[in-house]
């Protein structure tokens, strides 16, 4: 594309420069399990169907009001509150009030497993585990600070973009401590017409809740299924229809998401954060790391924290 200066002559206009290139900007995975983390600001809109997505989702609205359909669960979100569920559950966005055109939605995606690897959220982790929908208090987040992690994680930068992860495990460890409004029960507690899903789920939720908070010690499919009392077959296949992973595949990726975490830390040798996310031994560690994450142990933590 060309111009013309002031003498008439034609100069060559540059280009626009590029945005900065998101590294997590395709958030939903081609399998349902696990996402990436992301977020989105956006007007408003009708879902033309229901999906299903491997986060703990987060919506915000600047104006208006936005009904929900959670599986059958109908919920209606006002503006000014966060509302988090597991994306896990199909939902889909059925209403939408006038006014709220004029405003914003603003959308984030935390991966599911980096969710339930967050320590002393206790009864929070079950209501949004069994498919409850719920609204932080105000005291918890606000708009200020949504903005500021949006422009984070919109930068590219990787530091930035953990600062945000590490910030959201803060806030949701204050809503554990000072509690929360529920918009829809979780399915554990309720018996009302959404059973179509419902009565696996109980069984999921201990059994993940297990995993969770033994994942340093040898998990086997038969000590997975008597924490629930099923036959080791059934709470597996029952497990993978839920999760859409199977359990050997769960543990392994929460253990690397432990791992992880310990490197980001810094503190521990690479053996011992081997050894402290549950792997047998260094061998498999690297194995698992560099499938998923395509570096090693030691180059993710030279690349990160150098």
């Amino acid at each position: 594309m060309t111009a013309e200066n002031a003498s008439g002559t034609p100069t060559r206009r540059e280009p626009a420069p590029r945005p900065t290139p998101r590294p997590d900007r395709n958030f939903y995975s081609s399998g349902k399990a696990f996402g990436r983390f992301g977020m989105r600001s956006f007007t408003p809109q009708i879902m033309p169907y229901a999906h299903t997505h491997g986060h703990i989702e987060f919506n915000w609205l600047t104006q208006g009001r936005m009904d929900y359909d959670f599986d059958g669960g109908p919920v209606s979100v006002e503006a000014g509150r966060l509302v988090a569920f597991w994306a896990g559950i199909p939902h889909q966005t059925i209403g939408l009030s006038p006014d709220s055109a004029q405003g914003r939605q603003l959308n984030i995606y935390l991966p599911m497993d980096a969710f339930l690897e967050m320590p002393q959220l206790g009864r929070l982790t079950e209501i949004l585990m069994g498919g409850g929908v719920i609204q932080l208090n105000s005291d918890c987040i606000g708009l200020e600070t949504l903005d500021r992690w949006h422009q984070d994680y919109r930068s590219g930068n990787v530091l930035r973009t953990e600062i945000v992860r590490a910030e959201i495990a803060t806030m949701f460890r204050r809503a554990a401590i000072t509690g929360w409004d529920t918009l829809l029960p979780a399915w554990v507690e309720g018996t009302g017409a959404r059973t179509r899903t419902g009565s696996p789920v109980r069984y999921v939720v201990r059994m993940v809740r297990h995993i969770v908070e033994n994942i340093t010690d040898p998990l086997s499919a038969q000590s997975i299924a008597e924490v629930v009392g099923l036959h080791p077959n059934y709470a597996i296949n029952l497990f993978t229809k839920v999760m859409h992973i199977s359990v050997q595949k769960f543990v392994t990726r929460m253990r690397l998401i432990r791992a992880r975490s310990l490197l980001f830390d810094g503190s521990l040798s690479v053996a011992n954060v081997s050894f402290q996310a549950g792997f047998v031994s260094q061998t498999q560690f690297y194995e698992h790391f560099r499938k998923a994450y395509g570096m090693t142990p030691t180059q993710m933590r030279k690349d990160t924290i150098a």
